[in-house]
Protein backbone atom coordinates (compact mmCIF):
# COMPACT_ATOMS: atom_id res chain seq x y z
CA UNK A 1 0.00 0.00 0.00
CA UNK A 2 1.28 3.24 -0.51
CA UNK A 3 3.26 5.03 2.59
CA UNK A 4 3.90 8.01 3.60
CA UNK A 5 6.10 9.20 6.13
CA UNK A 6 6.03 9.12 9.81
CA UNK A 7 5.41 12.15 12.12
CA UNK A 8 6.64 14.31 14.79
CA UNK A 9 4.18 13.23 18.10
CA UNK A 10 2.13 15.62 19.80
CA UNK A 11 3.11 17.68 23.03
CA UNK A 12 1.40 15.07 25.26
CA UNK A 13 4.09 11.98 24.05
CA UNK A 14 4.96 12.09 28.09
CA UNK A 15 1.93 10.56 28.58
CA UNK A 16 1.33 7.94 25.78
CA UNK A 17 3.44 4.77 24.95
CA UNK A 18 6.23 6.22 22.31
CA UNK A 19 5.59 3.75 19.01
CA UNK A 20 9.15 2.86 18.05
CA UNK A 21 10.46 0.90 15.06
CA UNK A 22 13.71 -1.34 14.98
CA UNK A 23 14.97 -2.73 12.13
CA UNK A 24 17.84 -4.30 10.09
CA UNK A 25 18.45 -3.12 6.24
CA UNK A 26 20.73 -3.24 3.68
CA UNK A 27 22.69 -0.49 1.70
CA UNK A 28 20.21 -0.72 -1.21
CA UNK A 29 17.31 -0.61 1.68
CA UNK A 30 16.12 -4.55 1.96
CA UNK A 31 14.91 -5.67 5.53
CA UNK A 32 13.82 -8.96 4.11
CA UNK A 33 15.11 -11.91 5.79
CA UNK A 34 17.86 -10.78 8.03
CA UNK A 35 17.84 -13.79 10.11
CA UNK A 36 18.36 -16.50 8.22
CA UNK A 37 18.03 -18.72 4.81
CA UNK A 38 14.75 -19.40 5.35
CA UNK A 39 12.93 -16.38 7.31
CA UNK A 40 11.21 -15.18 4.44
CA UNK A 41 11.68 -16.66 1.17
CA UNK A 42 8.29 -14.98 -0.20
CA UNK A 43 8.77 -13.61 -3.67
CA UNK A 44 11.88 -16.07 -4.25
CA UNK A 45 13.86 -14.21 -2.24
CA UNK A 46 17.41 -16.22 -1.78
CA UNK A 47 19.49 -13.93 0.22
CA UNK A 48 18.32 -14.48 3.98
CA UNK A 49 20.72 -14.62 6.69
CA UNK A 50 22.91 -11.29 5.67
CA UNK A 51 23.05 -9.83 9.30
CA UNK A 52 25.21 -12.48 10.80
CA UNK A 53 28.26 -11.65 8.86
CA UNK A 54 28.11 -8.16 10.67
CA UNK A 55 26.84 -8.88 13.79
CA UNK A 56 29.73 -7.97 15.97
CA UNK A 57 29.84 -6.79 19.35
CA UNK A 58 29.11 -3.08 19.50
CA UNK A 59 25.67 -4.33 16.93
CA UNK A 60 25.01 -6.64 19.65
CA UNK A 61 25.38 -4.27 22.56
CA UNK A 62 22.91 -1.51 20.40
CA UNK A 63 20.31 -4.49 20.10
CA UNK A 64 20.52 -5.51 23.16
CA UNK A 65 19.73 -1.56 24.85
CA UNK A 66 16.99 -1.77 22.26
CA UNK A 67 14.89 -4.41 24.27
CA UNK A 68 16.36 -3.32 27.49
CA UNK A 69 13.03 -0.34 27.01
CA UNK A 70 10.58 -2.85 25.76
CA UNK A 71 7.43 -1.96 27.85
CA UNK A 72 5.34 -3.29 24.55
CA UNK A 73 5.22 -5.31 21.63
CA UNK A 74 3.29 -5.06 18.11
CA UNK A 75 4.03 -7.67 15.77
CA UNK A 76 2.87 -8.46 12.18
CA UNK A 77 1.11 -11.95 11.87
CA UNK A 78 4.28 -13.59 10.42
CA UNK A 79 7.25 -11.88 12.28
CA UNK A 80 5.20 -12.92 15.51
CA UNK A 81 4.68 -17.11 14.28
CA UNK A 82 8.19 -16.47 13.55
CA UNK A 83 9.37 -15.73 17.11
CA UNK A 84 6.62 -17.12 18.79
CA UNK A 85 8.61 -20.54 16.85
CA UNK A 86 11.93 -19.53 17.85
CA UNK A 87 12.52 -17.61 21.08
CA UNK A 88 11.03 -19.77 23.75
CA UNK A 89 13.31 -22.05 23.13
CA UNK A 90 15.98 -19.48 24.37
CA UNK A 91 15.48 -20.23 28.15
CA UNK A 92 19.06 -18.69 29.18
CA UNK A 93 18.79 -16.48 31.87
CA UNK A 94 22.01 -14.24 31.02
CA UNK A 95 20.27 -13.51 27.63
CA UNK A 96 18.76 -10.24 27.72
CA UNK A 97 16.83 -10.19 24.53
CA UNK A 98 15.29 -13.38 25.09
CA UNK A 99 14.03 -12.42 28.55
CA UNK A 100 12.74 -9.32 27.62
CA UNK A 101 10.72 -11.07 24.53
CA UNK A 102 9.56 -13.70 26.22
CA UNK A 103 7.67 -11.67 29.44
CA UNK A 104 6.37 -8.28 27.67
CA UNK A 105 2.88 -7.79 26.91
CA UNK A 106 2.78 -8.77 23.07
CA UNK A 107 -0.25 -7.53 20.60
CA UNK A 108 -0.41 -9.03 17.05
CA UNK A 109 -2.01 -7.49 13.63
CA UNK A 110 -3.74 -9.70 11.14
CA UNK A 111 -7.10 -10.46 10.04
CA UNK A 112 -6.45 -14.21 9.62
CA UNK A 113 -4.55 -15.46 13.24
CA UNK A 114 -6.84 -17.14 15.42
CA UNK A 115 -7.00 -16.60 19.32
CA UNK A 116 -5.67 -20.26 19.46
CA UNK A 117 -2.68 -19.51 17.55
CA UNK A 118 -1.36 -16.86 19.70
CA UNK A 119 0.58 -19.41 21.97
CA UNK A 120 3.48 -16.89 22.80
CA UNK A 121 3.08 -15.91 26.64
CA UNK A 122 2.15 -12.37 27.15
CA UNK A 123 0.29 -12.35 24.12
CA UNK A 124 -2.72 -9.89 24.71
CA UNK A 125 -4.70 -9.42 21.94
CA UNK A 126 -4.53 -9.77 18.33
CA UNK A 127 -5.88 -6.87 16.10
CA UNK A 128 -8.10 -7.87 13.28
CA UNK A 129 -10.22 -4.45 11.98
CA UNK A 130 -10.26 -0.66 13.42
CA UNK A 131 -5.80 -1.14 12.69
CA UNK A 132 -4.96 2.70 12.98
CA UNK A 133 -7.20 3.15 15.84
CA UNK A 134 -6.38 0.64 18.16
CA UNK A 135 -2.55 1.44 17.44
CA UNK A 136 -3.51 4.77 18.68
CA UNK A 137 -5.40 3.51 22.06
CA UNK A 138 -3.21 0.96 22.43
CA UNK A 139 -0.56 4.20 22.47
CA UNK A 140 -2.84 5.97 24.74
CA UNK A 141 -3.67 3.53 27.18
CA UNK A 142 0.01 3.84 28.66
CA UNK A 143 3.59 4.85 28.98
CA UNK A 144 7.32 4.19 27.53
CA UNK A 145 7.88 1.96 24.66
CA UNK A 146 5.73 0.19 22.54
CA UNK A 147 8.02 -1.66 20.12
CA UNK A 148 7.47 -2.98 16.61
CA UNK A 149 10.64 -5.77 15.29
CA UNK A 150 10.59 -6.51 11.78
CA UNK A 151 6.96 -7.03 10.33
CA UNK A 152 7.22 -5.49 7.23
CA UNK A 153 3.62 -5.22 5.73
CA UNK A 154 2.81 -3.96 9.86
CA UNK A 155 5.39 -1.40 9.50
CA UNK A 156 4.21 -0.12 5.61
CA UNK A 157 0.54 0.45 7.51
CA UNK A 158 2.23 2.42 10.72
CA UNK A 159 4.52 4.78 7.71
CA UNK A 160 1.30 5.56 6.21
CA UNK A 161 -1.10 6.32 8.81
CA UNK A 162 1.84 8.27 10.60
CA UNK A 163 1.87 6.04 13.72
CA UNK A 164 5.50 5.93 14.38
CA UNK A 165 7.31 8.07 17.04
CA UNK A 166 10.97 7.07 16.16
CA UNK A 167 13.01 4.66 13.82
CA UNK A 168 15.85 2.81 15.22
CA UNK A 169 18.05 1.36 12.10
CA UNK A 170 21.00 -0.76 11.77
CA UNK A 171 22.30 -0.37 7.91
CA UNK A 172 24.69 -3.50 7.04
CA UNK A 173 27.41 -3.20 4.37
CA UNK A 174 25.97 -5.17 1.94
CA UNK A 175 23.37 -5.43 -1.17
CA UNK A 176 20.96 -7.76 -2.24
CA UNK A 177 19.09 -6.21 -5.06
CA UNK A 178 15.43 -7.11 -4.81
CA UNK A 179 13.17 -7.80 -1.95
CA UNK A 180 11.28 -6.17 0.65
CA UNK A 181 12.22 -2.66 1.20
CA UNK A 182 11.73 -0.34 4.59
CA UNK A 183 10.28 2.33 2.75
CA UNK A 184 8.43 0.49 -0.22
CA UNK A 185 6.43 3.09 -1.84
CA UNK A 186 6.63 6.61 -0.07
CA UNK A 187 3.46 8.99 -1.34
CA UNK A 188 5.66 11.91 0.06
CA UNK A 189 9.31 13.01 1.14
CA UNK A 190 10.06 13.51 4.74
CA UNK A 191 13.00 14.40 6.53
CA UNK A 192 14.96 13.14 9.49
CA UNK A 193 17.23 14.22 12.42
CA UNK A 194 19.52 11.75 13.41
CA UNK A 195 19.55 11.75 17.39
CA UNK A 196 22.38 9.31 17.67
CA UNK A 197 24.94 7.29 15.34
CA UNK A 198 27.26 4.34 16.52
CA UNK A 199 29.51 2.33 13.58
CA UNK A 200 30.14 -0.94 14.56
CA UNK A 201 34.05 -2.39 13.64
CA UNK A 202 32.21 -4.43 11.01
CA UNK A 203 31.24 -2.18 8.97
CA UNK A 204 27.60 -1.63 10.40
CA UNK A 205 25.62 1.73 11.17
CA UNK A 206 23.33 1.95 14.06
CA UNK A 207 20.92 5.36 13.93
CA UNK A 208 17.85 6.57 16.16
CA UNK A 209 15.85 8.84 13.74
CA UNK A 210 13.22 11.02 15.02
CA UNK A 211 10.69 12.99 11.52
CA UNK A 212 11.48 15.99 11.21
CA UNK A 213 10.24 18.24 7.83
CA UNK A 214 11.65 17.21 4.36
CA UNK A 215 14.38 20.29 3.01
CA UNK A 216 16.01 20.49 -0.29
CA UNK A 217 18.92 23.76 -0.85
CA UNK A 218 20.68 24.62 -4.50
CA UNK A 219 24.23 25.81 -4.92
CA UNK A 220 24.54 29.32 -6.20
CA UNK A 221 28.10 31.28 -7.13
CA UNK A 222 27.86 34.69 -5.57
CA UNK A 223 31.13 36.68 -5.89
CA UNK A 224 33.12 34.56 -6.87
CA UNK A 225 31.87 31.98 -4.02
CA UNK A 226 29.63 28.77 -4.06
CA UNK A 227 27.12 28.97 -1.32
CA UNK A 228 24.57 26.73 -0.55
CA UNK A 229 20.47 28.61 -0.85
CA UNK A 230 17.90 26.23 0.89
CA UNK A 231 14.71 26.11 -0.72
Amino acid sequence: MPAAAPRQTGLDEETTMRLIAHEFMTLDGVMQGPGGAEEDTSGGFRYGGWVAPAFDDTVGEVVSGWFERTDALLFGRSTYRMMADYWPLVTDPQDPVAQRLNTAPKHVVSTTMREADATWAGTEAIIADDVTERIRALKDSGDGELQVHGSWQLLQTLIAEQLLDELRLIVFPTVVGAGKRLFHDVAQPTGFQVTDARVAGSGAVAMTLTPAPFRTATYVVVDGKEMQVEE
